[in-house]
């Protein structure tokens, strides 16, 4: 279940329809999705697909999506430490950023501008988040990365990450080893 903290008001928001709420107030997409039939953990990109497709083709529709695939990262995963980096840094993309978690956790950060406190989303097993394009945010793994997520997009050059340099991610982020 997911988690909504705004850090500067130390407060915490719980349950999907309060956070749904809060996140549908700002243009973000939040879900809660249920496979068809539960893939094995060792499932492959179509098997996983395969499982949500009567969510995500209905999704895909509306969107003008055209691509799905899966993306998978774990503490063994090479290169995590740049990753980790690319991911902790505040970016925005050209199209929405659309993630479905299907197993593990992932952190994202929204920056939303003056009139909002950042805050931040801890995405687990079962919700979907899509970020709009252009929106100011970032994404911590964590310090034992474990995601496995479906991602969607219309053309891949738009999830190219345009670093904002603002300096507020480095206000919230953890400090991991490289």
């Amino acid at each position: 279940m997911a988690v909504l903290e705004i850090p500067d008001q130390d407060k915490v928001i719980r349950g999907y329809e309060n956070i749904h709420a809060y996140l549908d107030a700002r243009g973000i997409v939040f879900e809660e999705w249920h496979a068809d039939r539960h893939p094995a953990k060792d499932a492959d990109q179509d098997t996983i697909l395969a499982a949500y497709q009567h969510q995500l083709k209905p999704l895909m529709e509306k969107g003008g999506y055209t691509v799905a695939d899966v993306i998978s990262v774990y503490p063994d995963t090479p290169n995590l430490g740049p990753i980790r980096q690319k991911f902790l840094s505040e970016h925005t993309h050209t199209e929405d950023e659309v993630r479905y978690f299907v197993e593990g956790q992932g952190l994202f950060w929204f920056n939303l501008g003056s009139d909002e406190p950042v805050f931040s989303v801890l995405c687990q097993a079962g919700d979907l988040i899509s970020v709009p394009a252009n929106t100011r945010h970032w994404f911590d793994l964590g310090e034992e990365p474990h995601v496995r997520a479906i991602r969607v997009f219309i053309d891949p050059s738009g999830w190219v990450p345009h670093y904002t340099e603002s300096g507020i991610d480095k206000m919230y982020n953890p400090e991991y080893p490289a």
